[in-house]
């Protein structure tokens, strides 16, 4: 069977109806049509969904590429299904032109653009679609299409930042990991059985090294059983709202890593809701949406905690200031812009002060991780090589 969706008018005359029906061939869907005194306008065949449940394909940068190129065109005085129907065939990605193709489809069949996008959530986000049915609504599609831009490349070049600041304890923490246990399980042992036919008497760190040897390789299975229990029980606790949330509120109480965290997380929030209502999306809504885009369950509550105060008829400050994670200055300065009635500018202001704090930040955190980094590496794996070689001076020192 096969998926296949259709546009079709009645013969009576009427509104276009669509829908979808799944039957093993175009011939058949076009035969269930005429029998139910249908007019086909289009059949298209639709992609199996697993093609893209476990990964789109689509960077931030192709949909970028785009928003823009979509945005001059419409600007430029194009009709909106001549635009998308350019952009599908000029776009490289194979992935983003199907769902081009797709979405062109359902305009075409009298959907609205945000309806046709809001069908595709894995390519086009809440945040994406919500602002585009403003800018249908308020006839500034292409203006609200080069806002997204702006707003898709420098979020992305923030995610950029927050990642690259984790790689390097990453990998250090890796390789030290791998070393540690190249050494008890295949270095070690050799060491261990030159010392027992030596009959010598071993110092203390060198028996400690011995023994934890002797426990990796008599356990390691118990070691790697444990390490995939701590994951999945971590990835199942991040998946509950009381285990996201410690696990959140943990890692902002970190000395460097939660000042970053923090950080970002301002720079988000500030930037996705003054983009959201600068672009006429209402507060409610964009409130909503920046909570569901915040990426941390503590930035969420405090946000949905600022919706309901809107709905109640008071104001966003106030519960930011009790959730104790957005710092005086934030709160002020949002508290000043809805006195002053210029929001969107303050937050817009925030989000960009905020983005050189992360940039601070990030160096802050290389900064200081690289020596605490050298230093481990140096005592753990370095003491445990000097652990080995002390029984060796002392035969040494008994020859002599």
């Amino acid at each position: 069977m096969a998926t296949f969706a259709y546009s079709a008018r009645p013969i009576t005359g009427g509104d276009i109806q669509s829908g979808e029906i799944e039957l093993p061939t175009k011939e058949e869907v076009l035969a269930y049509l005429h029998k139910q005194k249908l007019i086909p306008v289009s059949v298209r065949q639709k992609e199996r969904q697993f093609n893209i449940k476990f990964g789109t394909g689509i960077k931030t940068r192709d949909i970028v590429i785009f928003t823009r190129q979509f945005a001059t065109m419409i600007n430029s005085g194009l009709p909106l299904v001549q635009s998308l129907d350019i952009l599908a065939e000029q776009t490289e990605n194979q992935s983003l032109r199907k769902v081009i193709q797709d979405v062109l489809y359902d305009v075409e069949s009298g959907h609205t653009l945000a309806d046709a996008m809001g069908r595709h959530p894995k390519v086009f986000t809440d945040l994406f679609v919500n602002m585009v049915a403003a800018g249908e609504a308020g006839g500034i599609l292409d203006t609200i299409l080069l806002r997204l831009a702006t707003f898709l490349e420098k979020n992305d070049a923030l995610i950029r930042k927050i990642k690259g600041a984790m790689v390097y304890p990453g990998v250090i923490v890796s390789v030290a990991v791998i070393a540690i246990t190249i050494l008890l399980l295949f270095v070690i042992p050799t060491f261990q059985t030159m010392f027992a036919s030596a009959g010598i008497a071993l110092p203390l760190p060198t028996r400690v090294v011995i023994s934890l040897s002797a426990i990796m390789q008599a356990y390691w299975w118990a070691f790697l059983v444990g390490a995939t229990l701590a994951v999945v029980g971590i990835r199942y606790a991040y998946k509950t709202d009381a285990g996201r949330l410690a696990i959140d509120r943990l890692i902002l109480s970190f000395p460097i890593i939660g000042d970053l965290q923090r950080k970002a997380a301002v720079a988000r929030f500030t930037r996705t809701l003054g983009t959201l209502v600068s672009s006429g999306v209402s507060i409610l809504e964009g409130l909503e949406i920046t909570a569901r885009t915040a990426g941390n369950r503590v930035i969420h509550d405090a946000v949905m905690g600022s919706r309901a105060s809107i709905a109640g008829g008071e104001t966003i400050a106030g519960p930011l200031k009790e959730s104790g994670v957005f710092p005086p200055m934030v709160v002020q300065m949002i508290n000043v812009g809805e006195q002053t009635g210029g929001l969107d500018e303050m937050l817009s202001k925030i989000a960009d002060f905020y983005d050189e704090e992360v940039d601070a930040a990030v160096e802050v955190l290389l900064s200081a991780m690289e020596p605490v980094m050298i230093v481990f590496l140096g005592v753990i794996v370095g003491g445990m090589i000097v652990a080995m070689y002390l029984p060796i001076f002392d035969m040494i020192n008994a020859v002599q």
